[in-house]
């Protein structure tokens, strides 16, 4: 499987499917806090058959181990900047789930050329205002986002619907290497900042689409109505039936919304 060495030594797993680099417009997908590159393995076959399809392992998950006392996410976005470097792309359609987001903020702020569109699936992409700390707040407060991360990665009744599929999900995600629980935390500065990508993703006039699950306990769907309200000219989508992995929990309402924003942009019907 294909490697990006770092100086330090540090190894980015990575994998390509479908045209070669270069020979066809190309689709990032990055995925979330509960899995790894393995995980879009339902949207893979979705999207290879027009799109370089490029899906990876961000640092200290799945086959991408971080060096001893390595930077973490703090490299996620130089980490993916050095890949796209490697492959020569210079165009893509970027997809993020939930932890993706966070590294689709580093070519919305330092490689904004690169972006042909924005899907962010499950996550606000720091995309929020007032309005949406205060709703965060309250729901905080009812108890709506009580629980593990893992225990509302999927649709409540989803493991008794689908024991096997969540079984696969797990196993997925237990190939990660062991995290510090506050991994993800904000650290320094960022503990109270209170910043927004809205006015950026407004400026860079990218093609953005907002998907989420119906269900979803992690960002709850009107949360992310306001990120959507925040950009202008965006569209949302809301995935029926599904929780915070809709993309693994109803592959096929999450994947044909996806491709027809993507195929849209590359065939100038959408701005």
């Amino acid at each position: 499987m294909p490697r990006l060495r770092f100086e330090d030594e540090f190894e980015l797993h990575y994998e390509i499917y479908g045209p070669a680099p270069g020979t066809a417009p190309a689709v990032i997908l990055a995925h979330g806090a509960g899995g790894n590159g393995m995980s879009w393995w339902q949207q893979v076959p979705a999207f290879c058959d027009r799109y370089t399809v490029v899906t990876f392992d961000h640092r200290a998950f799945g086959r991408s181990p971080d060096i001893e006392n390595g930077p973490g996410r703090i490299a996620f976005g130089t980490d993916l900047r050095s890949l796209l470097d490697h492959l020569g792309l210079n165009r893509v359609h970027f997809v993020a789930h939930s932890m993706g987001g966070r590294t689709a903020f580093s070519l919305v702020s330092r490689d904004p050329e690169r972006i042909a569109s924005l899907v962010y699936s499950g996550t606000n992409g720091g995309c929020v205002d007032d309005r949406y700390r205060e709703l965060r707040s309250r729901l905080e407060q009812e108890g709506f986002l009580d629980g593990s991360l893992l225990k509302r990665a999927l649709a409540d009744g989803y493991a008794e619907r689908e024991p096997a599929m969540q079984y696969l999900y797990r196993r997925i995600r237990s190939i990660n290497p062991p995290r510090a629980r506050d991994f993800l935390a904000p650290t320094g500065r960022m503990v109270n900042y209170r910043g927004s990508t809205a006015q950026r993703l407004r400026e860079g006039s990218w093609p953005i689409l907002w998907i989420v699950g119906e269900h979803d306990r992690v960002i709850p769907v009107d949360l992310i109505r306001i990120s959507h309200d925040l950009t202008p000219g965006s569209r949302l989508e809301v995935v029926e039936g599904a929780g915070h992995s809709a993309y693994f929990e109803r592959p096929d309402a999450w994947n044909k919304p996806v491709r027809t924003f993507i195929d849209s942009v590359e065939t100038g019907q959408t701005r």
